[in-house]
C-alpha cells in the first residue's frame, strides 16, 4: 500500500532498523534512534543500488516521491542517479577548494615574507569587508569580469574610489595566482580597464577656510555614532596625525601627564612625537575609562583590533560631508597645515615637522623627532584654543606664538 503522511508519523522506532516499502522503489527506513530515511531502491547495469533521498519530515512524503520520479527519468535516459550524484559532489568540493576565499587567503598567505604585516592586515581587511561577501564562495572560474564590477561599484559609490582601484590590482593578484597554480585559465581584471573612474590625484579633499572649520567643528556635537569613533572625530583634527596612524594609536605609547604621544611612523620609518594639547588630554582621559584596558585607544568591533580604516570617513558622511570633495580624515593635516601658517603665522618648518614630512633642513637633515619640540608643544595648544574659538564662533584674531615667524 502507498504510504501517507499519518502512517509515517505514526511509525515508531523498534531495537533494530526496519524498512516500510512506498511504490516504484521508493521505501522509507526508520532508524533506532527514531529518524526516517528516505531510500530509492533500483538497478544499473545489472546491480542492485540505493540512493538516499533525504529525511522525513525536512523531506515530505511528496519530494520524496518527487526525487524518486528525477532518478527514474535519468534511469531510463541509461544514467547512474547515483554516480551523478557523487560527480556532483565532487565538483562540489572542487569548487569549494577553488573558491576566490579560499585562493585569496592562500596567496595572502603567501605575501607574508614580502610585505609588511601592516599592508597584510590592510589587505586582508579590504578582502573580508568588500570582496569576499560577494565573491569569496564563487569559483574562480565562475567569476566573469561584471561580477568584479559590480564589487568595484559598490567600494566607489561610498566614496572609496581609491580603495576601489586598490581592490581591483589585488583581485588581478589572486587571478595570476590561481592560473600560476591551475585553477583559473584568465584574469577578467584587465577588461574593467577604464569601467572606474581614475582616483582623483592631488591633495586630499579638506576644509581651509576658518568659519567652515567652525561650522565642522559645531556638527561634530551632532554624531549620534559610537563613543569611540566620537572621540576619535574629536581628536584627528586637533593632532593631524595621519588616519592611520590614529586608529593603531596603543595607550602604551601615550604619557598623558607629560601630555605626549609616541609613535613610529611607518611612512617615513622615524619616531614621532606629538605633543597633546590639554583639550586632546581631556578628551583621552575620559576614553581610557572606556578603552584603557585593551591594547588601542580607539578599538573596532573587535576589541583585539583597531576601528576601521573607513571609520572617520564614514563619521563624516554620516554628518553630512562629501568625503570626495569637502573633507577627509587626511584633510584634517592640509586643513591645519594651512591655517596654522596663514592664519597663526607658525613657521612652515615647525608645522612639517609636527606633519613628520621628511624634508631636508639646511643642514641636510630629514627629521629630527625633537627638533622644534618646545615650539611645537606651544603650537599644538595654539591649535586647539583657535579650533575651541572657531567652534564658538568668536571673533579670532591671528596670535603670534613662539612658533611665529
Amino acid at each position: 500500500m502507498p504510504l501517507t503522511d499519518t502512517t509515517i508519523r505514526s511509525f515508531k522506532p523498534a531495537d533494530k532498523p526496519k524498512s516500510v516499502a512506498d511504490e516504484r522503489g521508493l521505501s522509507i527506513h526508520i532508524q533506532p534512534n527514531g529518524s526516517k530515511w528516505w531510500r530509492f531502491r533500483y538497478r544499473y547495469g545489472g546491480v542492485a543500488k540505493m540512493l538516499s533521498l533525504g529525511v522525513y519530515p525536512d523531506v515530505g512524503l511528496k519530494d520524496a516521491r518527487d526525487r524518486r520520479d528525477a532518478a527514474r527519468k535519468m534511469l531510463a535516459d541509461g544514467i547512474d542517479p547515483g554516480a551523478t550524484r557523487k560527480a556532483s559532489k565532487a565538483a562540489q568540493s572542487d569548487r569549494a577548494a577553488n573558491s576566490f576565499e579560499v585562493i585569496a587567503r592562500e596567496w595572502l598567505d603567501g605575501q607574508k615574507d614580502v610585505v609588511s604585516e601592516g599592508q597584510q592586515e590592510k589587505t586582508l581587511a579590504r578582502m573580508e569587508n568588500d570582496v569576499f561577501p560577494w565573491l569569496g564562495v564563487k569559483a574562480m572560474a565562475d567569476i566573469s569580469a561584471p561580477d568584479i564590477l559590480s564589487v568595484l561599484r559598490r567600494i566607489d559609490e561610498r566614496g572609496a574610489r581609491y580603495t576601489a582601484h586598490r581592490c581591483r590590482g589585488q583581485i588581478s593578484q589572486v587571478f595570476r595566482y590561481a592560473i600560476a597554480t591551475g585553477r583559473a585559465e584568465r584574469d577578467p581584471c584587465p577588461d574593467l580597464k577604464g569601467a572606474i573612474p581614475s582616483a582623483r590625484s592631488g591633495n586630499f579633499a579638506s576644509i581651509t577656510e576658518p568659519a567652515k572649520v567652525g561650522e565642522m567643528l559645531r556638527s561634530f556635537d551632532a554624531f549620534s555614532g559610537t563613543f569611540v569613533v566620537k572621540c576619535a572625530l574629536e581628536i584627528a583634527p586637533r593632532v593631524f596625525v595621519r588616519p592611520g596612524e590614529l586608529r593603531k594609536g596603543e595607550w602604551a605609547q601615550f604619557d598623558l601627564d607629560k601630555a605626549e604621544w609616541r609613535y613610529f611612523v611607518t611612512k617615513t620609518k622615524t619616531e614621532h612625537i606629538v605633543p597633546l594639547a590639554s583639550q586632546v588630554v581631556t578628551l583621552l582621559r575620559e576614553l581610557h575609562a572606556l578603552t584603557g584596558h585593551g591594547r588601542y585607544v580607539y578599538p573596532g568591533r573587535d576589541p583585539k583590533k583597531p576601528m576601521s580604516e573607513a571609520a572617520i570617513n564614514a563619521a563624516l558622511r554620516r554628518l553630512g560631508y562629501d568625503t570626495k570633495t569637502e573633507i577627509t580624515g587626511h584633510g584634517f593635516r592640509a586643513m591645519a597645515r594651512t591655517i596654522l601658517h596663514e592664519e597663526l603665522h607658525i613657521k612652515p618648518e615647525i608645522i612639517e615637522h609636527q606633519l613628520a614630512h621628511t624634508v631636508p633642513d639646511a643642514l641636510g637633515t630629514a627629521y629630527n623627532r625633537t627638533k622644534f619640540l618646545k615650539e611645537r608643544k606651544v603650537m599644538m595648544q595654539l591649535w586647539a584654543d583657535y579650533l575651541d574659538k572657531l567652534k564658538t564662533g568668536a571673533d579670532v584674531i591671528p596670535l603670534q606664538g613662539n612658533g611665529a615667524k
